[in-house]
């Protein structure tokens, strides 16, 4: 997985660049097909904005959380970004599970 960090109007330390590297490995633990990550830390007075964009195969997922210490709106955009790529993986899961049920080809022509 690839990481892309960047800051407006804050410095990107080195300890919230492994902070946000660190939550990140999380979201690989559910899909591990997550192809790159951007990942934009914002500063507006008192608003400490954090938002990411996913591309996962044949998806991009987008998600944003604003709070008042970064920390905590990292935390939030991941635990977001988490239950998107839960619910991305059951879709794929779900897409090919029973294929076959249902379909009104496969059953017997009563006679």
């Amino acid at each position: 997985m690839q990481l892309t960090l960047t800051g407006h109007h804050v410095d990107i330390t080195e300890a919230l660049r492994n902070y946000t590297q660190e939550k990140f490995q999380r979201l690989e633990r559910h899909f591990d097909h997550v192809q790159n990550v951007h990942v934009i830390l914002t500063v507006e007075k008192t608003r400490q904005k954090a938002e990411a964009e996913l591309h996962v195969s044949g998806n991009r997922l987008y998600a944003d959380a604003i709070e008042e210490d970064m920390y905590a709106a990292l935390d939030g955009l991941v635990s977001k970004l988490d239950r998107q790529i839960i619910k991305h993986k059951e879709k794929l899961k779900d897409h090919h599970r029973n294929h076959n049920e249902g379909s009104h080809r496969n059953q017997a022509i009563p006679t």
